[in-house]
């Protein structure tokens, strides 16, 4: 049986005292794993209603609607929200099997830092430490780079992320956004704590 890691916010809680992973699947968030079905945890028509919601979010992307974004807010443990990136075939209707419409490709955590960059930088770098320690054998990158979709070009990242072999990572990062755009679309700002697919690193990163 793999070995269960759970990433949480500030702690992170393993079932085995050993700390090296071989794949991205050993991983969970709030329970929820990579190539889970989205339907375990909403139901189809609040889904659809984020995926109408979200339909614009990816502009910038060469194929911006092959996949669909979902957020989910609701009291969890250790997050004040989740957001999934799952298959875009929802509407597909030579797809018979309802799970494989949804099935979750990215998942990350967040915590709210609004206008506080430095309080959400402390936090990172307290996760990067027990990141560290627990992939010591894994290439580690620290970037600083623009969040695409705002094309003020105002809003940052700083993250840093581990690369499996498979080309898969998992990623700690704070988002500082641009104030005037972030109010005017109504996003969060802060830390996310995110699992995901080389499928879906080579999408986010095929820009126009």
């Amino acid at each position: 049986m793999k070995k269960l890691f759970v990433l949480l916010f500030s702690l992170f809680f393993l079932s085995s005292p050993s700390v090296f992973a071989e794949d991205i699947s050993d991983f969970k968030i709030e329970g929820i794993g990579i190539g889970d079905s989205l339907l375990d945890y909403m139901t189809e028509d609040e889904i659809l209603k984020e995926i109408e919601r979200t339909k614009d979010e990816f502009w910038h992307l060469k194929e911006p609607n092959k996949y669909a974004h979902v957020t989910l807010t609701k009291e969890f443990k250790s997050y004040v929200s989740l957001s999934f990136i799952i298959k875009n075939n929802s509407t597909n209707q030579y797809v018979t099997d309802i799970n494989e419409k949804f099935t979750i490709l990215y998942i990350a955590g967040m915590i709210s830092y609004n206008e506080d960059f430095d309080g959400c930088m402390a936090k990172r770098n307290e996760i990067e430490v027990i990141l560290s320690s627990m992939f010591s054998d894994i290439d580690k990158q620290i970037l600083t780079y623009n969040y695409a979709p705002d094309p003020s070009g105002d809003s940052i990242i700083d993250e840093v992320e581990y690369v499996f072999d498979s080309g898969a990572e998992i990623q700690a990062q704070c988002i500082n956004l641009n104030e005037t755009w972030r109010i005017k679309n109504n996003y969060r700002e802060g830390l996310s704590v995110g699992i995901l697919t080389k499928e879906i690193i080579e999408w986010m990163t095929n820009k126009k």
